[in-house]
């Protein structure tokens, strides 16, 4: 089984890059350029720093104190893009969705235009290598391909970076939420303006950030500048907090897919006192969710690390959202933090969810099918039709399965 996972054509929707930097290269960059590890061996950072398991989802965010230091020259970005796609592409995904915060990047020296030209520089070159071999050139594995994600902060404060620092000191005497909300939507009108300018592959934007105290309303502004010039959307919500938050951004931010969902079904979580019957709120918002196709960027290890107490995997939302037939997928979240790939998510879903056959291959169709791929709809379908083929023909050759009616798309 794992052979076959990792030979069939796999995406991945929500993947942080700052959490994707590989440890040798953390360790060379930070010795050339004098940047403090709490390990200078690999060994030493998996035991430290990038754990199996968190206390907690600030530890787990503390990785990022060493990543996005890493990141901070245009050379740095696209070598850190280019072992990016080249680690998902080693492993069979052949879609994937990069996502990561140029706020955290901008600076006197590099600006927005320079931060997404060298990550979409990094991901091009490994596309091109690719793309040209053998394999892929006459069909028989289908091109790789990826769109970049933007992400803003719900919110931020001082030394987080040097744009952010300078931002605040601009607004000194304004509200803390509406400088956040400014920020956001000062984003999102550089990210229209350097996809149209540059022609780069930016599919989406992104919120992320911690949810309690900053609700996804106070974006508006930036999401609805973002909707009305044609990027997609998506919102990390209900990763830790309620169902409240996914209905807004549903509702306030127009977001396609949501970003975990994890307490999507937890009533416990309900916490706005005109919400009268929590149960049939929940019922109401999953029946929404589902009967408008609203993807879950499901991260099933990322979720068991910032959140020990679900404890054993079997007890993760993701079969609730199975059983709700909501449009989901398996996403990595992070793969250096979280020690992960696509194949391990895979292959846990489908161990202890069992998944096989079918729905199994329902499922990772999706990751394509809900993409929101960089072409015209024409060149999705064919895209995808490519995708399925190849995965019909891996299950025929190894799993003996013969392909079933009603594998559309």
């Amino acid at each position: 089984m794992e052979n076959f996972i990792r030979k069939i054509p796999k995406s991945d929707l929500h993947v942080h890059l700052d959490g994707s930097v590989r440890p040798s290269t953390l360790i060379d960059i930070a010795k050339r350029e004098k940047i403090k590890l709490p390990s200078f061996t690999e060994e030493g950072l998996n035991e430290v720093l990038f754990k199996d398991n968190y206390a907690n989802l600030l530890e787990y965010l503390r990785c990022f104190d060493y990543t996005i230091p890493a990141m901070q020259t245009p050379e740095n970005l696209e070598r850190v893009a280019y072992e990016f796609a080249m680690d998902n592409i080693n492993e069979g995904v052949c879609y994937v969705e990069v996502r990561f915060a140029p706020q955290f990047h901008m600076s006197k020296r590099m600006d927005i235009e320079t931060i997404l030209s060298s990550v979409a520089k990094g991901m091009d070159r490994a596309k091109a290598e690719y793309n040209n071999r053998p394999e892929v050139r006459s069909g028989v594995n289908p091109e790789f391909h990826y769109g970049i994600i933007v992400c803003a902060m719900r919110a931020f404060g001082r030394g987080l970076s040097e744009y952010f620092d300078m931002f605040l000191d601009a607004h000194k005497y304004s509200d803390q939420k509406m400088v956040h909300a400014l920020a956001s939507y000062e984003l999102a009108k550089a990210t229209v303006h350097t996809r149209d300018k540059l022609g780069l592959p930016i599919v989406a934007f992104d919120l992320a950030g911690a949810e309690a105290g900053n609700p996804a309303e106070d974006h508006k502004l930036a999401y609805h500048f973002a909707h009305k010039h044609f990027l997609h959307l998506t919102v990390h919500a209900g990763e830790a907090y309620g169902p409240e938050s996914i209905f807004q951004a549903i509702t306030d931010l127009y977001a396609d897919r949501i970003g975990h969902g994890y307490y999507l079904f937890d009533v416990g979580k309900v916490a706005d006192p005109e919400i009268t019957d929590p149960v049939e709120y929940v019922r109401k918002l999953a029946q929404y969710i589902a009967d408008r196709r609203v993807t879950i960027e499901v991260c099933l290890t990322s979720n068991m690390q910032t959140n020990p107490a679900i404890g054993d995997i079997k007890n993760h939302q993701f079969r609730k959202m199975l059983d709700a037939r909501l449009s989901t997928t398996l996403c990595t979240d992070n793969r250096t933090v979280s020690k992960t790939t696509v194949t391990k998510e895979i292959l846990l879903a489908a161990e202890h969810f069992n998944l096989h056959g079918k729905p199994l291959k329902s499922l990772l169709v999706y990751g394509f099918k809900r993409s929101f791929f960089p072409g015209t709809y024409a060149e999705k379908r064919k895209y995808v039709r490519t995708v399925l083929d190849r995965y019909e023909l891996l299950e025929a050759e190894m799993l003996k399965l013969p392909s079933q009616p009603g594998d559309d798309f």
